[in-house]
């Protein structure tokens, strides 16, 4: 199961006569395989589909986000503290993605994109870049558009920033526009074949993953002494 108690402060009662009550929060860590055009959010004034159409779970909200025309893992939580850990790039938590480019990628721009393309001037951070052979996954609910006589590729790409479309940017900085991107993983997390538009809960032992990767890094080093 995935879920956890934790007495948190912000849902302190007073009662009257003066004591304390503490309500226990229970914890919730759920893994979502996000269908193609589907808003990382609960709410759309223009009436697109959102997570609300997918995960019934109230007061749950996902860890970063992935684009509208993107696919694949997000992970929704109620754990702010890990959420915000996952979210920050300090942590460097690796993402994995599929990327179905348009042409063959050259080892040149695969070499690019693992040393850090310039992204409207700003240069990105190593990432690791190689080509699939074969990929297994469901069929999108839009085709992409293919052109006559160019091949695709797709090409696994893992990285720990979260720029804005980032990844569909460095494909199109080396010369090879992205057709569809999925995120199969988060750190150890993987869809392992759920099915889109299907969430699980964690298990307990990939809830203690997720909080030891994001574990910050004690720096402290006591002074030197001289006895």
């Amino acid at each position: 199961m995935g879920l956890f108690l934790r007495k948190q402060p912000q849902n302190r009662i007073i009662s009257l006569s003066s004591h304390c009550t503490y309500l226990p929060i229970i914890l919730q860590y759920l893994l979502l395989n996000k269908p193609f055009e589907v808003l990382t959010q609960f709410t759309d004034e223009q009436g697109r589909l959102t997570l609300k159409d997918f995960v019934p779970v109230p007061n749950v909200y996902p860890v970063g986000r992935l684009d509208y025309d993107s696919e694949g893992l997000v992970l929704l939580t109620n754990d702010k503290q890990l959420q915000h850990r996952l979210s920050d790039p300090k942590f460097k938590v690796e993402k994995t993605y599929w990327v179905q480019v348009e042409g063959v990628p050259t080892e040149e721009a695969l070499d690019q994109l693992e040393k850090g393309v310039l992204i409207q001037g700003k240069k990105t951070t190593p990432a690791k870049a190689r080509l699939l052979e074969e990929v297994e996954l469901w069929e999108r609910s839009k085709p992409i558009r293919f052109r006559a006589n160019i091949p695709t590729t797709w090409v696994e790409i893992k990285i720990s920033q979260g720029m804005n479309r980032q990844v569909r940017k460095m494909t199109a900085a080396v010369g090879y526009p992205t057709l569809r991107l999925v995120r199969v993983a988060i750190g150890p997390l993987q869809l392992d074949g759920l099915p889109p538009g299907q969430y699980r809960e964690l298990t307990p032992h990939e809830v203690k993953q997720l909080k030891e990767l994001a574990k910050p890094i004690n720096t402290f080093q006591r002074p030197y002494k001289r006895w």
